[in-house]
């Protein structure tokens, strides 16, 4: 038996049962489904950064997703947020590092 103890996708238990095998899982309160989200973004963008695969990107999506909907937000009203802050700020295009701010005023 491989203890797991992490946050699966909702289709799991039926491809693992697909396979002839038997798995064990629990429903998650609120709290503990946070806690598991937040494990799990963590999970995807570190494998994202190791591979720089696409498909991870889009796990690491999947869990963003899933983060927005638990805190009450649409996937709409979210994508409107990031317009709005786009808008305001910009994007990432124009790949700009900064350097540095010099605080003196004079």
């Amino acid at each position: 038996m491989i203890v797991y103890n992490k946050l699966v996708r909702d289709k799991i238990p039926q491809i693992i049962e697909s396979t002839g095998k038997n798995a064990k899982f629990s429903i998650l309160d609120d709290e503990n489904y946070k806690q598991m989200l937040d494990k799990k973004l963590y999970e995807e963008l570190e494998e994202y950064a190791e591979k720089r695969d696409i498909n991870e990107l889009a796990d690491l999506v999947e869990v963003v997703y899933a983060i927005v909907e638990q805190q009450g937000y649409s996937i709409d009203e979210f994508e409107n947020i990031r317009i709005k802050k786009k808008e305001k700020r910009g994007g990432f295009k124009e790949r700009l590092l900064l350097l540095e701010v010099d605080e003196d005023k004079s």
